[in-house]
């Protein structure tokens, strides 16, 4: 395991080396965040001025959860157009989920543009990138039920509450998977 983990490492630092696995971290890194935060409902336009509220024992509340891996904001922020719920373990939350989504990015757009890195059709890394989509189901999946009229049971409701470490292990995974079969020099040197 030691040393899958090595290569996965080693494969996501020859991707980073490239430009276009730098650009595609930095858009998945970066972007992933907003789309996560307001995917919860923490983050939404709407605000007027600027303002801060904290609520009573942020530290107590900040460990409340509210569904399985999602807690309560402490702090309401607005920064006109902006509001913000800030919640520190959904934060931390969205920031592990991005890195590892910009990881697959990267890894992805390193091998689509040289695909003699796995031997492979340069589409096959863009299939890395099919876990990063299943994390819309984390808070929009019962909406969609509810919206779409399906008849979903509690236990497919309880489900999607676990989409987010299931999401993070196909992550991983998937980068564990690229590694063992790429080839970390012909993904830095565009071969």
């Amino acid at each position: 395991m030691r040393d899958r983990l090595r290569r996965a490492a080693w494969t996501v630092r020859a991707a980073l080396r490239r430009p276009d696995g730098r650009a595609a971290f930095l858009i998945g890194a970066g972007g992933y965040p907003l789309l996560y935060l307001a995917s919860i409902g923490h983050l939404a336009l709407g605000g007027r001025g600027r303002s801060v509220l904290v609520v009573d024992d942020p530290v107590g509340r900040a460990v409340q959860q509210t569904r399985p891996f999602s807690f309560e904001p402490v702090a309401r922020v607005v920064v006109e157009p902006l509001v913000v719920l800030l919640s520190p373990l959904d934060v931390a939350v969205a920031l592990v989920l991005s890195t590892l989504v910009g990881a697959n990015l990267a890894v992805a757009v390193a091998v689509w543009r040289s695909p003699a890195a796995c031997g492979v059709e340069g589409s096959a890394g863009l299939l890395a990138g099919v876990p990063a989509l299943l994390t819309g189901a984390t808070c929009c999946g019962p909406a969609v039920l509810f919206a779409l009229g399906v008849g979903a049971t509690g236990t497919l409701l309880t489900a999607f509450g676990y989409a987010t470490p299931l999401t993070a292990l196909l992550l991983f995974g998937g980068l564990l998977l690229v590694a063992r079969s790429a080839d970390a020099n012909a993904i830095r040197t565009g071969g």
